[in-house]
């Protein structure tokens, strides 16, 4: 190991090292992104502490920062970060952290933001598509692109994929879900899959909130539609 990547090393654990820091790194290792706000309930430190160990923890590329309208969230870098903290609970022979979500059940399950779905099913939507490799980043803005399988097999369901790229908006991309802190389908793909979801009444819109209910049947319609077992 040549004294630069000694050097990159030492950088690293000086940043894990710091109590404070540490304490943010293992609150995202669950997955879901974070304010600087909460973080600094986490880490026990004032806002404005808080919002510095974030920048050095950013700097040293452990962490990234999440634009969802006016709100900045955090979340680990990549799996390799993830790795590379586990191993370390594992020799300190600490649990994983939990994430306990405040957002009410029915809003949580499934519910609109803007013209696509949102909510722990969407999520789930979201992260079968990707297990499936029918989206892959693409481009700076970390649109996705749509895999050959993925097109044939929206394109069974009667989704003009076509029609959506010529739009004036993006084709598809992550949307940060604001209670599960993890990303779901946007853009007019997104879209798309919430007109055939209303349409096919695999889900229900609420007349009063932005609440969508799941039937049973639909949700076994839905699951079974997009290749996926049932819990």
């Amino acid at each position: 190991m040549d004294a630069n990547a000694d050097n990159y090393l030492a950088r690293i654990a000086g940043a894990i090292a710091e109590p404070a820091r540490a304490r943010m790194l293992c609150c995202l290792l669950d997955g879901h992104a974070r304010t600087s706000t909460e973080l600094s309930v986490v880490a026990e430190v004032s806002p404005s502490t808080a919002s510095a160990h974030l920048a050095r923890l950013k700097d040293e590329h452990l962490v990234i920062q999440l634009a969802q309208g006016k709100h900045r969230y955090y979340q680990l870098a990549g799996h390799d970060v993830a790795t590379a903290l586990e191993a370390l609970l594992v020799v300190a022979g600490l649990p994983r952290p939990e994430f306990k979500p405040n957002t009410p059940n029915r809003l949580r399950h499934a519910r609109t933001c803007y013209d696509h779905m949102a909510g722990a099913v969407a999520v789930s939507l979201h992260d079968h598509f990707a297990a499936q490799g029918w989206l892959a980043p693409e481009g700076e803005r970390g649109d996705y692109a749509l895999s050959g399988e993925g097109e044939d097999h929206f394109a069974e369901l009667g989704l003009d994929v076509g029609a959506m790229r010529k739009q004036r908006r993006r084709f598809a991309c992550p949307c940060l879900d604001w209670s599960e802190r993890r990303p779901h389908l946007g853009g007019a793909l997104g879209a798309a899959l919430l007109q055939l979801a209303l349409k096919r009444g695999w889900v229900e819109q609420d007349l009063d909130s932005r609440a969508l209910s799941v039937p049973p049947k639909g949700e076994r319609q839905m699951l079974k539609a997009f290749g996926i077992s049932p819990p």
